[in-house]
């Protein structure tokens, strides 16, 4: 170790503690100040590590922890739980870990789309886990084309890692790449013909250009996909999720290889999260059937993603939502909850956002089940565009408040006449409401 990686480190260490004991945050700032006197530090301390990349549009933070969670049951897990995917990020999960003398260390890291040729070239993955991609702030990474040149950047790198990818999505199997490949999806059988809407991203087949048809179809253009005009079609899948047995909005039941299991989340989404995290497990050499067993427990919450929180006598599920897609996913999830419930949204546009917050006009809030909603409330630093949009789909049916000023909503979110709420946040806007919770007790702590 140099002497500059020797400073770097114990600064931010430093800066780490510091923060942690007297503001109860610290997940960028050690890593920004580590950085700034090291910017190579990331080799220094990644040495030693076996690491995994797990990148993509959507569900990185989930298809992480149920990784995580999952891997620790037979070695020792770094990772960076908060959700701090950028460079500073990762470098500050590393300056907190405890890496054991003995067996094998593995780091299993959230990575922004953006990022993975920075962390490729430091810290050498074993393998590149990839969810999906669909359009998101554009203002950062354009296209989805764009979106994964920038991912392909890194793999190519290291061109022996293994890539584990979701079949399903026709992005991933559009570039011939020299990696070992895993491919994971759903193939439920009944095959049919079928077609993505037409307003979908990412339909036209890489060899031919005509439009992909389906024989499953999941959502969006995740599916068992072919081409109508060339042999382009789905990759034979390694793993795959054979049966959706039930669906609700805390839990799914399912059937992946052969074993039956249930994810204490719900979402069709978050199924393929799980079947991301159940492909790694076994390319680690967890059976199937502890993977089951991990699971089934119900036994942490996962930063943003469907966390429930008691606020007083209410239970609040604060979600993250982004980008279209994975907002029609959400909306799709609570749509199934049979009970009335209270709705919150919580729009900003900052650059962790995304600035342009036309994507909201992409989700079908239309679909919303307003009869069983007896209150909408909007807030957010962008307010008035979410307000605007949720009069549109019909929320004026119902009881429709407004809170300009986010510290207003904890209160507003007590008085709702529900006792079950569903919070819909951008990333910026779960930040300052976590936060607001932690000074107020709801929860331990928010996140810088």
């Amino acid at each position: 170790m140099s002497l500059k990686s020797a400073v770097a480190i114990t600064a931010g260490k430093s800066a780490h503690w510091f923060l942690k004991t007297f503001l109860h945050g610290g997940t960028a700032l050690p890593g920004k100040l580590t950085l700034a006197i090291d910017p190579n530090v990331l080799k220094t301390l990644g040495a030693n590590y076996e690491t995994v990349i797990i990148t993509g549009t959507n569900g990185k933070t989930l298809t992480t922890a149920l990784t995580v969670k999952t891997l620790r049951s037979k070695y020792s897990v770094l990772t960076n739980p908060s959700g701090s995917n950028m460079n500073q990020g990762i470098v500050t999960a590393f300056l907190t870990a405890q890496k054991t003398k003995s067996g094998k260390n593995l780091a299993v890291l959230e990575t922004d789309e953006a990022n993975v040729e920075i962390v490729t070239r430091y810290l050498h993955p074993k393998v590149f886990v990839l969810t999906n991609i669909f359009r998101d702030q554009m203002d950062r990474y354009g296209e989805i084309y764009t979106t994964y040149e920038k991912i392909l950047k890194g793999i190519r790198l290291e061109p022996t890692a293994t890539i584990i990818a979701n079949g399903d999505a026709p992005i991933f199997n559009s570039q011939q790449l020299p990696n070992p490949t895993i491919y994971y999806g759903i193939d439920q059988g009944n095959d049919q013909q079928l077609q993505a809407a037409p307003n979908t991203d990412g339909l036209l087949c890489p060899k031919c250009q005509h439009i992909l048809r389906y024989h499953q179809l999941s959502y969006s253009n995740l599916g068992k996909y072919y081409c109508p005009n060339c042999d382009f079609k789905r990759p034979v899948l390694t793993h795959q999720v054979e049966k959706i047995i039930r669906q609700k909005p805390t839990s799914s039941t399912l059937i992946i290889d052969h074993q039956p299991l249930t994810l204490q989340i719900g979402g069709t989404y978050n199924i393929y999260n799980a079947l991301a995290a159940f492909s790694v497990a076994r390319f680690f050499g967890i059976s199937a059937a502890k993977i089951a067993e991990i699971f089934d427990r119900n036994d942490e919450k996962v930063f943003g993603r469907q966390e429930v929180i008691a606020i007083q006598d209410k239970q609040a599920t604060l979600i993250l939502v982004k980008n279209p897609v994975g907002l029609d996913q959400v909306l799709e999830m609570i749509k199934t909850d049979p009970d009335q419930f209270s709705l919150a949204v919580l729009l900003n546009a900052n650059y962790a956002d995304g600035i342009d917050t036309s994507w909201i006009w992409d989700g079908g809030f239309e679909k919303l089940p307003f009869e069983r909603i007896p209150v909408v409330l909007t807030g957010g630093e962008r307010w008035r565009d979410i307000t605007f949009r949720l009069r549109v789909a019909g929320a004026d049916q119902t009881n429709f408040q407004q809170a300009p000023a986010l510290s207003k909503v904890v209160e507003q979110i007590k008085k709702l006449p529900t006792q079950k709420i569903y919070i819909l946040a951008t990333y910026t806007a779960m930040l300052q409401l976590r936060k607001l919770l932690a000074e107020q007790g709801f929860i331990k702590e928010g996140m810088d």
